[in-house]
């Protein structure tokens, strides 16, 4: 790997040349820059997910005429250099997109020139251009990677920038150019493009407040000035963060409790309860070394009010966190939740005023005011997004914020000076408040940013979400049968799940199927004994752990005894009662503590039969547990009401993957109906022999598939649902005997 002259190349401390050549000899000039976008895109310390931009210019036959044209790619609006693939980057005339220069009106109107690109799109490609497209388009560069590395933001967001900018220059060799904060977009091209031309040696740019551009003429170049520019700036700015360690942010002030995750535990439904009053929210919890540096520290709180610097930052992490200000050593989880609430209040009305301060006639509606980032002392970082892959993201992105404050703020060196390099003709001086050499974005610019109009389109470009989007589905039970096929609808409907079950490893298959529907964020397993409490409580705080909450109880586990001689023992009673009742009470006791903390609407599917309304020789223990299951929804519909939502399924003989099925009871149904049937068979093949049988004492002449009895548990979890409580729904096929009386 590596191009020859590679030993003449600076060492790097902290990251890899991953180039490969005998991959990109493969490759054309579009996908090249694929290989390198992902190659950057795959490691946060260079880039933020979703952040950055690579570009090539390129030279491509027009199917137009038939002539030669330069063609600019660009990484597309929107999309994550690590995973970008051909298709997600757009294609551009170059000579087209220059010529827009001619018709720029000036900075108040830079947002009109993003209605030209479509009309100057090469070939067939939909995909929309980002808002960086024109930086790496006026560049007289071949290549060109805009990043964000913490490291180099850190610099950018020092109010000694400039100075020190020029001393990782003298120190390095290299000749990176300062700018002045812009928002992203047309001016900000024109600015590089002026400054580009008026320093032509210059091999890269620091943007104020917000990163890093690099480039070269040749796509291997490109991507090793990129990683060697980064790696020299983890140098530099290391260096400083190491001789300031015991001191960085203003040094200790609280410490980690011992206690703290399950204080947290205690404290994650309620904030996320408390956070899903405007729309429903999934959570993230965080306790990395560097989080807890933060949350402890002095100046933690001052920092944090000060908000975030770099762009990409804040349109997650809003403009800035909360910050609760409570002693660790001193308060308990209930006086924490007390302040939350006062907390909380007082952010919504400090976000209420920030909106009102800042938009104009024609701005987006006002989103939610909660926080999407909320900083405890003693415990750590709870981040809040549609999805639990936003809300990880989200706290990624609060990471990278911590990141670049620790670097600005290492980086001191004196006062400020009275003119900050960050200040130009988009806000001066005055408007950019310093703290310990951290300069943060004024007010002002980041409420352009996440108010932009283009920031508001690309929201709308999103898909619509699906049902079950932004809950979470605990499926006790989901190992198998009903409970699987429950868990994988949940998913495909949108909703996070938690796939718990006695089986291990039925659990962590069921998780893993339920990732791949709705993607790696989505599923998690749970193993526990639904007879016992402790184990219930431990499988539901796994659900809280991952998600913040829970919004739908499923249960499906339940236990038919089946002895070969008919007869129950004393002990089989006792234990199908214990799991088919009681199993239950303790699923719902223990959900119930979470869902008083939410105060959110929440949704309890039980599984009956209609056994408990048959009556039957030889299924008395089993057929006594359903009926107790029946009145159990009633009690607990009047129990939890109004919040909470109570009702369950009354199946008929369910065969198909069901564990109360295994292959000695089938065959011995079989046997005792004098169904023709071989042992060759499979099990499965005996299960469908078994389950047709039952079908035709139906009604309708139809088998009942876990799919039909998880269709019946979702509408009965699902707002479709809403006005349904303490209610038996029967899914039997129309079983006459189970008719009620």
């Amino acid at each position: 790997m590596g191009s020859p002259e590679a030993s003449a190349r600076p060492a790097l401390r902290y990251l890899k040349d991953l180039w490969d050549e005998s991959v990109a000899a493969g490759l054309d000039e579009p996908e090249t820059l694929r290989y390198r976008s992902n190659l950057l895109g795959a490691d946060l310390r260079i880039t933020n997910f979703g952040g950055g931009n690579t570009s090539s210019k390129l030279k491509q036959r027009d199917p137009l005429d038939g002539r030669e044209a330069g063609v600019l790619w660009v990484k597309g609006s929107g999309g994550d250099l690590g995973s970008a693939e051909r298709r997600g980057f757009a294609s551009l005339y170059l000579e087209k997109l220059r010529g827009l220069e001619r018709i720029y009106r000036g900075v108040e109107h830079e947002d009109e020139m993003m209605s030209c690109y479509p009309l100057i799109t090469f070939g067939v490609n939909q995909v929309a251009p980002s808002i960086d497209t024109p930086l790496h388009g006026f560049l007289p560069f071949d290549h060109v990677d805009h990043l964000h590395p913490d490291w180099a933001t850190a610099l950018a967001a020092a109010a000694n920038g400039h100075e020190r900018l020029e001393e990782y220059n003298r120190r390095f060799g290299h000749q990176l150019l300062w700018l002045p904060w812009q928002r992203p977009g047309f001016e900000l091209a024109m600015m590089l493009k002026r400054a580009v031309e008026q320093n032509p040696a210059a091999d890269g740019a620091v943007l104020g407040c917000h990163g890093l551009f690099t480039w070269a003429n040749t796509q291997r170049e490109c991507y090793l000035r990129s990683i060697t520019v980064i790696d020299q700036f983890g140098q530099f700015v290391g260096e400083a963060i190491e001789r300031k360690t015991k001191d960085l942010f203003g040094g200790p002030l609280h410490q980690v409790r011992a206690d703290f995750r399950e204080v947290a535990l205690q404290v994650f439904p309620f904030l996320r309860g408390r956070i899903s009053r405007h729309e429903r929210v999934i959570g993230s919890f965080r306790d990395l070394p560097e989080v807890r540096r933060f949350v402890n520290s002095r100046d933690a709180q001052r920092l944090a009010h000060l908000g975030t610097s770099c762009p990409d930052h804040f349109v997650r992490t809003k403009i800035r966190p909360l910050f609760v200000a409570w002693d660790p050593a001193r308060d308990t989880a209930a006086a924490l939740r007390e302040l939350l609430d006062k907390e909380l209040a007082d952010y919504r009305r400090e976000y209420e005023e920030y909106y009102r301060s800042f938009a104009a006639p024609d701005s987006p509606a006002m989103r939610n005011p909660h926080p999407t980032v909320v900083l405890i002392p003693g415990i750590g970082m709870f981040t809040f997004g549609k999805s639990k892959m936003e809300a990880r993201l989200t706290g990624e992105f609060y990471v990278n914020a911590i990141h670049v404050m620790e670097g600005a703020t290492a980086l001191e060196s004196g006062p400020p000076p009275k003119t900050l390099p960050q200040a130009g003709r988009a806000a001066s001086t005055e408007a950019f408040e310093v703290y310990h050499n951290y300069v943060a974005l004024p007010p002002k610019e980041a409420f352009r940013i996440e108010y932009w109009p283009l920031e508001e389109a690309k929201l709308r470009r999103q898909p619509p979400e699906k049902e079950l989007s932004r809950k979470v589905a605990f499926v006790a039970g989901a190992g198998h049968g009903i409970g699987r096929e429950t868990a994988l609808l949940a998913a495909r409907r949108g909703a996070h799940v938690v796939a718990a079950d006695l089986d291990e490893e039925a659990a962590k298959t069921a998780a893993r199927e339920v990732a791949e529907i709705g993607g790696p964020d989505a599923g998690a397993a749970a193993v526990f004994n639904i007879r016992d409490r402790n184990s219930v409580r431990a499988a539901l705080a796994q659900a809280v752990e991952n998600f913040g909450g829970i919004d739908i109880l499923v249960n499906t586990a339940a236990l038919f005894p089946a002895p070969p001689d008919g007869q129950v023992t004393d002990e089989d009673w006792r234990l199908t009662l214990d799991i088919n009742v009681t199993g239950n009470h303790l699923l719902a006791s223990e959900t119930e503590t979470i869902f008083r903390l939410q105060e959110l609407s929440g949704a309890i599917v039980l599984t009956s039969s209609a056994n408990a309304v048959v009556a039957k020789r030889g299924s008395e223990a089993y057929d006594v547990s359903k009926a107790a299951v029946n009145h159990l929804v009633r009690e607990l519909a009047i129990r939890l009401a109004p919040g909470v939502r109570v009702n369950a399924i009354c199946p008929a003989t369910v065969v198909k993957g069901s564990t109360m099925f295994p292959r000695e009871r089938v065959l011995a149904s079989l046997a005792k109906y004098g169904l023709d049937h071989s042992e060759a068979e499979s099990t499965e093949d005996l299960r469908s022999e078994l389950a047709r049988f039952y079908a035709q004492r139906t009604l309708t002449g139809e088998s009942i598939d876990p799919a039909d009895c998880a269709e019946a548990i979702l509408f009965l979890a699902s707002d479709r649902s809403r006005r349904t409580t303490g209610h038996l729904f029967p899914v039997d096929g129309g079983l006459v005997e189970a008719f009620l009386r």
